[in-house]
């Protein structure tokens, strides 16, 4: 019996310390002075340096997250949506209009030591909702210039605000089946990125992601390739700014064209090859140039002494429907082989599409014959099939309403006169 009762007397501290440690907090027993963690949900790694995915939802649903962290008892938590502050607390939940959003949740300790996690928050409109989804360059606007919307539902839409601006009036029309808002920028515009909303009738405003707004020249298209000695447009915004553009040391002043939205000039007369490209605007600031989702102030360029017909990247496959655009290769008009020289070389330059079982290619008419001399050309990698075009090819062209490439596997990627 006195056996019992020590060893009940000798357990009884232990089972007293144990019982303080206990608590509902996770991790109470953690200090100010420790290292703060987040240790619920997990959030997912980067992919290639991009931010991973951390909720889809619906516009209907808010965004919902309850951390658990450690020290529980001795942090603060903040939680930014695109960078400004939106809730604050281990838990947030939230509406969100429809769009993409980048969130950020930042654990801090009371001794100042800090943990964090990001990613992606995707909020999709309901069906009948209006939405807008960027399609080009229309997204990169102009302060006082008119620009584009494309969507669906657009109808409903009245007007629409950028950021915290007033409400800009929209003028809706259909362009090849697609719903189209048409409004002009605000002169007094600040330069940024910021939120769209579209505006119906009785007031109710939809998310439609960002537009930027730039006071700054930017080319948006027309220069990753040109071809020397023949005029050059370079389309994009504010490009009535531009005062020159240097290619290759070639210092460019004189424009046959200059508005706010084009420019044009005759290609310098240089060696063949790649070339860096700047540009300078009226008030000394550098022209910039988007490549890749990025405005950079100088950018590489293709300066070829071959006239370019057409510069893409179009996948072909007689694989695919009747109604599908990439079935056949048609992005050159009858009526430029009009106007070309019998003997003329046409170039194609092609890739191969890794995951396709084969490679072929052909050149026919819209009738699908094969253009003279030419049949099937098989291959395995990216390549060039080069097309002499005799008279006899020319006229055929003409007859059989214009010129294909087919087969299936490959992208067309440049098409050259030399």
């Amino acid at each position: 019996m006195n056996f019992i009762y020590k060893t009940i007397l000798t357990l009884l501290p232990v089972s007293v310390m144990l019982a303080s440690c206990s608590s509902d907090e996770p991790f109470s027993v953690a200090g100010p002075d420790d290292e703060p963690h987040i240790l619920a949900p997990t959030f997912p790694d980067r992919d290639n340096g991009k931010l991973p995915v951390v909720a889809n939802i619906s516009r209907n649903a808010n965004f919902a997250m309850e951390l658990t962290v450690t020290p529980a008892d001795y942090v603060d938590v903040v939680w930014y949506i695109d960078g400004e502050q939106a809730a604050n607390g281990k838990a947030i939940d939230m509406p969100l209009p429809a769009g993409t959003y980048e969130m950020k949740v930042v654990v801090t300790t009371t001794k100042g030591k800090s943990t964090s996690r990001e990613g992606i928050i995707n909020v999709s409109p309901l069906d009948s909702d209006p939405w807008s989804s960027e399609v080009s360059f229309e997204r990169i606007v102009a302060p006082g210039q008119t620009a584009v919307l494309y969507g669906r539902n657009l109808s409903s839409v009245k007007s629409i605000t950028i950021g915290a601006s007033e409400a800009i009036p929209v003028v809706y029309s259909t362009e090849d089946g697609n719903d189209v808002l048409t409004y002009t920028v605000p002169a007094n515009a600040d330069n940024g990125t910021f939120r769209l909303g579209l505006i119906d009738a009785e007031g109710m405003s939809y998310g439609a992601n960002k537009v930027t707004v730039s006071s700054s020249a930017l080319i948006t298209s027309g220069a990753d390739r040109i071809t020397s000695g023949t005029t050059t447009t370079f389309t994009g915004i504010n490009l009535d700014r531009v005062a020159s553009i240097e290619i290759g040391g070639t210092k460019i002043s004189d424009f046959t064209e200059k508005t706010s939205t084009a420019i044009s000039f005759a290609a310098p007369a240089i060696e063949d090859g790649e070339h860096t490209m700047s540009g300078v605007m009226n008030d000394g600031a550098e022209v910039q140039f988007y490549k890749n989702g990025l405005a950079e102030t100088a950018t590489t360029v293709v300066v070829s002494s071959q006239q370019t017909l057409w510069a893409g990247h179009h996948y072909v496959s007689w694989d695919l429907p009747d109604d599908d655009p990439n079935k056949i290769f048609n992005l050159i008009g009858m009526d430029v082989f009009a106007g070309i020289r019998p003997g003329t070389v046409m170039s194609i330059h092609y890739s191969v599409e890794p995951t396709a079982e084969y490679h072929q290619l052909r050149t026919t008419t819209v009738w699908w014959n094969d253009l003279p001399g030419t049949g099937t050309v098989e291959f395995s990698a990216d390549g060039v099939v080069d097309i002499t075009l005799t008279k006899e090819t020319l006229d055929m062209i003409q007859e059989q309403d214009g010129f294909l490439c087919v087969g299936h596997g490959y992208y067309v990627d440049l098409v050259t006169l030399h």
